[in-house]
């Protein structure tokens, strides 16, 4: 099944794009700077990155694209070693995704690629990567047939998630496609239990599904100084790493989708078991078996205690909780930390205070 849809897929001419430049300090100590979450070998030994190019591999990696920062190529080129060098797309600097994603579409068309181009991540993970591919042959299907689409992929809901972005699923416009009414992104949570009790919104993952040219377009039309600044940079690549840090920092939602008329959006809805362990207690969601499981990697034992994430990279040391309910522990070696599920959003925080304390080593 899933190699008659991928040679669908491939009929439509579709090329991909995978973004790996993320630093993944919402997983911090798991995730640091020299080694992000999106690289680390969490999931029987292969990173979401891998899972991720799993996914689309058979498609053919001649058709695959991928940029991350300059700093983590070396890494992608060891991850992914048979994917071609002038399919690697460095970000000189970290400047949103706005910057990031227009200057990978620069790239392509620079390199005579064109048509439609689906837009992916690294750091997610799925229970059934068929839907995700029939999703996208789909989504190709639809670009085909008018290129001033976009296409938003959506997940079926399985609970009132805050933390993440929403989209508004209207009525049935073709065969399992829907209209879009709009998106929210972190709901308060009434409003999100209100969405989720309704029926009519979904996960918004990131899934983008466009043609390259339309989307050029809508930066030129409404982000005209920054695609100038691209076009300049891509006629003068020498150029890229000093003034790309000068692009305003934007995220793509904000300065390109959300401009997106209605009219022209487009939504499929898919049952992917689709999840994303940006954090370290939405890590222990993707690896548990049921809610109020404890998730323990290491040399870890758990007393009393439920719903925790215990993960001890140190095999000489043991790890021990003891009437523990929410909480995640995590020992690296060189950084032990201790942190509520609740409390998740604030790593951020603390990891500017470690940063001013003086243990820049540390992350």
């Amino acid at each position: 099944m899933v190699e008659k849809e991928l040679q669908r897929l491939m009929e439509t001419n579709m090329n991909v794009i995978i973004f790996a430049g993320g630093a993944g300090t919402r997983l911090w100590p798991l995730s640091r700077k020299a080694t992000p979450k999106q690289f680390a070998p969490f999931f029987n030994g292969k990173s979401t990155l891998q899972l991720a190019i799993d996914r689309i591999e058979p498609f053919g990696l001649d058709h695959v694209f991928i940029s991350t920062n300059k700093d983590y190529v070396e890494l992608l080129k060891g991850q992914v070693p048979d994917l071609a060098e002038d399919h690697i797309f460095e970000e000189p600097s970290k400047r949103d995704l706005a910057a990031a994603i227009g200057l990978s579409l620069m790239r392509l068309k620079k390199q005579g690629v064109s048509g439609t181009l689906a837009m992916i991540w690294s750091d997610h993970l799925m229970d059934r990567p068929g839907e995700f591919v029939d999703a996208l042959r789909h989504a190709g299907e639809l670009i085909a047939q008018d290129s001033e689409r976009f296409i938003f992929i959506g997940e079926k809901a399985r609970y009132a998630e805050q933390n993440l972005g929403w989209i508004n699923v209207g009525e049935k416009t073709g065969d399992r496609h829907h209209a879009f009414l709009g998106w929210k992104y972190r709901p308060e949570k009434e409003l999100c239990d209100k969405m989720f009790a309704s029926g009519d919104w979904m996960w918004n993952p990131g899934y983008f599904v466009y043609d390259i040219d339309f989307v050029l377009g809508l930066y030129e039309k409404h982000q005209p100084e920054m695609f100038e600044a691209l076009e300049r940079m891509i006629q003068d690549e020498e150029t890229i790493p000093e003034e790309y840090g000068k692009l305003e920092s934007m995220s793509f939602d904000n300065a390109i989708a959300e401009k997106v008329g209605k009219d022209q959006a487009v939504v499929i809805p898919v049952d992917m078991g689709w999840s994303d362990p940006g954090t370290l207690y939405a890590m222990k969601e993707a690896l548990q078996e049921g809610k109020d499981d404890n998730v323990i990697k290491g040399n870890a034992i758990c007393h009393e205690s439920k719903d925790c994430f215990v993960y001890n990279e140190e095999d000489q040391k043991l790890v021990t909780t003891v009437g523990l309910e929410g909480v995640i522990v995590v020992n690296t070696g060189d950084s032990i930390m201790v942190c509520h599920k609740d409390h998740v959003p604030k790593i951020k925080d603390l990891l500017k205070k470690v940063e001013d304390e003086g243990y820049s080593q540390n992350l």
